[in-house]
């Protein structure tokens, strides 16, 4: 990864290089803290974040949902990735940030209550996440052979990094198998989402998505959906099976990090036309002319770093 000049570590900055932690962190050995993802991108008046707001009060929320009392408000926060972003000096076109909150050292055993919280805002330049013939050709996605754990097991609405376990095998066994990404499905066998994104499908004309029963709810998602009410596009949330996946005209994976990926293959069967469809295109297009602010509509959106 390309490191930057500055991390801002429980309200003060820091060099990058002395970003650090103790080897006991309360997290590092039981898994419980919370993340975002969240991006600027390079317009003509500056960077700005998308949906800076949206993104900072959800990391609040999955803080709550896993008991870490983040002792910054949201406010605070938005304005720690805005200076973060002014200090660091950035050039590139994209600028990946990432938010999160730990437990740190200062006691050991399953019980947390009394673990210090450690907040945290990192940013560094990264390009397309599935790589720039990805955005432009599509991916090749494989189901994996494990499930999205139940809501009875774990909290999938919480960006929760234990919960990336699950995503991390999940995306190590497509690419060990040759592929891109990873799908996965719920523990009754419908699909819940990709390893770090949210998946869509084009229908006869229509914009399908899974309900988010036991993953997280996207912004990226919402985005998505939005976009496409305003193009006249039918969008359904409903249950997705694997057969319906592989017979499908169009499909695409969203998020921050992925953006708008087209999917070209799934489990070596070829989707539509084996490349960017033509609904896929459209929605893309339009998301990168709001992320880089040139859609005045969607401009709400948009936090200037000035």
């Amino acid at each position: 990864m390309d490191a930057a000049k500055y991390i801002w570590m429980n309200g003060k900055f820091v060099n990058w290089d002395d970003a650090k932690v103790h080897v006991l962190s309360h997290t590092l050995h039981y898994g419980n803290g919370v993340i975002e993802g969240t991006k600027a991108y390079k317009t003509e008046k500056g960077y700005a974040i998308f949906r800076l707001n949206d993104h900072t009060k959800r990391l609040k929320e999955s803080a709550k949902m896993t008991l870490i009392d983040i002792p910054y408000s949201v406010e605070e926060m938005n304005q720690a990735q805005i200076d973060l972003l002014r200090k660091n000096e950035f050039t590139g076109d994209n600028i990946y940030i990432r938010p999160f909150a730990f437990l740190g050292y200062g006691v050991m055993g399953v019980y947390h209550k009394n673990a210090p919280v450690e907040t945290v805002m990192s940013a560094w330049e990264w390009g397309a996440y599935l790589g720039e013939e990805g955005l432009k050709s599509g991916i090749k996605l494989k189901i994996a052979s494990m499930t999205r754990p139940a809501n009875t097991s774990n909290m999938g609405k919480a960006k929760a990094t234990a919960n990336y376990l699950n995503s991390q095998m999940a995306k190590y066994e497509a690419i060990d198998c040759g592929y891109d990404e990873a799908l996965l499905l719920d523990d009754q066998g419908y699909v819940a989402e990709a390893s770090g994104a949210s998946f869509f499908m084009v229908v006869d004309g229509k914009l399908i998505s899974p309900p988010a029963d036991n993953s997280l709810v996207s912004i990226s998602q919402k985005t998505v959906i939005e976009i496409a009410k305003d193009m006249g596009i039918e969008v359904e949330r409903r249950r997705i099976t694997r057969e319906e996946v592989y017979i499908a005209d169009e499909a695409f994976l969203t998020g921050t990090a992925a953006e708008i990926t087209p999917v070209r293959l799934i489990d070596a069967r070829e989707i539509g036309c084996g490349s960017c469809g033509t609904i896929t295109k459209k929605i893309q297009s339009t998301y990168f002319d709001i992320v880089f602010g040139r859609n005045a509509k969607y401009e709400h959106y948009l936090t200037y770093i000035d």
